[in-house]
């Protein structure tokens, strides 16, 4: 567990209630509160002790602070996906800071970050994809309750493209069988429908019917997917049923259920999918976190058009 840094009594007040402005009002997850929060303590802890530590206010954070706290982090090697966060983190907190009158402006809003190097984790190829799968129902033929649910969950995770937390926490109701959406509580608490397919329906069906009433117990509740003991499954046992299919599968790179989740994007994109169906579909925030899919789409055109066109040579 991680120590917090020791803070003047006002110092730690305010990051209270920050914590509180975040879980409350923004509707954050715990871990992403738990990191906004441990970042805006480096920083504090950092003003503290850069300036005199019997006259430093908070109204002495400014962005000559802010850039020296950056500098300090790559010194202590952090990548530049981590200063790119603590960065956001800041600029987040200042601009809180600012409108509660903590600050007389907001430096935050003047600090430019390196941006994060985004990178996609290993993909599966459509045909993998679909090996994938085969041999999971073909394994779920025996008709063992286990089986059945993790056919039931691969089936779901890359008909829908949904994060493996939001998978853990669907409930029966969740499931629409007559238009066959299911209906997902997203990052932010934000709710969303998603669609999936006839194979995914069959899996479901035939989960529901032949496997799970096998493993429920009083404690499993209105979870949609049980683990071996029959409370809800959890992020964990499912990391380790996709990794354990997808070692199965020649050729394909070892992935979880994040990298099935980006097969999916990247497929419906090579699919001829538009990108706002596509941020739809996954639960982004932006558009531009769902553009990250398409130089793979660019890269396989490349590939093509270098393979197949008189005048790529």
């Amino acid at each position: 567990m991680r120590t917090r840094i020791a803070l003047p009594a006002e110092a730690a007040a305010l990051v209270a209630a920050y914590e509180r402005h975040l879980q409350l009002e923004r509707g954050l997850s715990p871990h992403t509160v738990r990191a906004y929060v441990g970042d805006v303590v480096s920083l504090l802890g950092f003003l503290y002790r850069a300036g005199d530590e019997v006259s430093c206010q908070l109204t002495d954070l400014d962005v000559g602070v802010l850039r020296a706290w950056l500098a300090d982090q790559r010194s202590a090697g952090r990548s530049r996906s981590t200063l790119a966060r603590r960065a956001a983190s800041a600029r987040t907190f200042t601009a809180w800071a600012y409108r509660r009158g903590e600050l007389d402006s907001d430096p935050g809003a003047r600090l430019v970050a390196p941006r994060a190097h985004r990178t996609l984790p290993g993909l599966l190829r459509p045909q993998q994809a679909n090996n994938l799968l085969r041999a999971s129902e073909s394994g779920a033929a025996e008709q063992d309750p286990i089986a059945l649910r993790d056919h039931a969950l691969l089936e779901l995770l890359y008909a829908t493209g949904v994060r493996v937390s939001e998978l853990c926490g669907l409930d029966l109701d969740d499931v629409d069988f007559d238009r066959r959406v299911v209906r997902v509580l997203g990052k932010g608490s934000k709710e969303r429908m998603v669609p999936f397919g006839q194979p995914a329906e069959r899996a479901l069906r035939t989960w529901l019917k032949n496997g799970r009433g096998l493993l429920a117990t009083e404690s499993s509740g209105a979870a949609l997917f049980l683990g071996a003991k029959g409370r809800r499954v959890g992020p964990r046992t499912v990391r380790r049923v996709v990794h354990s299919a997808v070692a199965a599968v020649p050729g394909a790179a070892d992935i979880g259920p994040h990298g099935l989740r980006h097969s999916a994007a990247t497929h419906l994109l090579e699919g001829g999918a538009d990108l706002r169906s596509v941020q739809e579909l996954l639960g982004h925030a932006t558009l531009a976190t769902t553009q990250l899919y398409t130089h793979v789409t660019v890269e396989r055109l490349k590939a093509i058009h270098d393979r197949t066109h008189p005048r790529a040579q």
